[in-house]
């Protein structure tokens, strides 16, 4: 009996904390409350199971306690049990899987008006390059870097001289407007990952990945290194001020161009960046 008492509690205390608990995800601050409400439903899915299980468990441990004079049954057959079984979980895994491949459609398939940000992860800190006046990002590639060249743009891509570099760990992005990220590392792995906006991947040295999004509120988000790469790991932080679109506009005319930057480093003269 008190094995069944501690199974029905395990799973009236787990509905209690979730009920009451104050750990929660943070206000969403992007389109992608589609993954809240898939993570939802496979909260509720796998909870459902959970209770049922432990609660099935707590039965047979009181129904088929030790009796004097009861006789156990021997039954490793049951077919109908096991298709019932099959069917339950079958639908169980559907519903779980079925939303994730709807939401994971739309997060790999970028808006044709999203406008294209480069983030840029080494240790220990974030880079960011934009297009410039023509709307192009120029090539880039990690035998261009260098103390002049530290994005590594391609000097010869004439689609590269006026893309904007801004290094500091800040970048602004216009509220409303989808934006496709370009994430590259050039050291280790990193992964750029600001939890308002629901969406984080892996950046892989050699490659190019990326995300979508469209910001939906105003306002200054961390940005954190979701994946561990080295010492100075925690410290991996920048942040990300979505705000309007005339203000986004000012912050873009404050910015140097790779041009600017590369003859300014050449010169020996200080690099004046927004970000810093």
């Amino acid at each position: 009996m008190l094995i069944v008492a501690a199974l029905v509690l395990i799973v009236l205390g787990s509905i209690a904390f979730h009920l009451s608990s104050p750990w929660w995800w943070t206000p969403i601050a992007s389109n992608w409350d589609y993954i809240d409400n898939t993570l939802v439903i496979t909260f509720w899915i796998t909870g459902a199971v959970f209770a049922a299980v432990v609660l099935f468990m707590a039965y047979c441990v009181l129904k088929f306690r030790h009796r004097p004079g009861h006789k156990a049954e021997f039954d490793p057959e049951n077919k109908r049990l096991e298709l019932w079984l099959t069917g339950v979980t079958t639908v169980g895994v559907a519903a779980m899987l079925v939303p994730g491949l709807f939401v994971w459609k739309q997060f790999v398939t970028v808006p044709d008006e999203a406008t294209e940000l480069e983030v840029f992860g080494h240790q220990w800190s974030w880079a960011y390059r934009l297009p410039g006046a023509d709307g192009v990002l120029g090539t880039a590639d990690a035998e261009w870097v260098s103390a002049e060249n530290p994005l590594g743009v391609n000097p010869h891509d004439r689609f590269g001289k006026d893309d904007l570099i801004v290094e500091g760990g800040e970048v602004y992005l216009p509220v409303n407007q989808p934006v496709k990220l370009l994430l590259r590392s050039i050291d280790v792995l990193h992964n750029f990952y600001v939890p308002e906006f629901r969406a984080k991947m892996d950046m892989v040295p050699g490659m190019v990945t990326y995300i979508w999004f469209t910001p939906t509120r105003t306002g200054t988000f961390e940005a954190l290194c979701a994946e561990y790469c080295g010492t100075a790991h925690p410290y991996m932080r920048g942040f990300v001020t979505v705000v309007e679109a005339e203000e986004y506009q000012e912050w873009l005319q404050e910015q140097l161009t790779f041009e600017e930057y590369a003859s300014n480093a050449r010169a020996g003269q200080p690099v004046q960046l927004a970000g810093n």
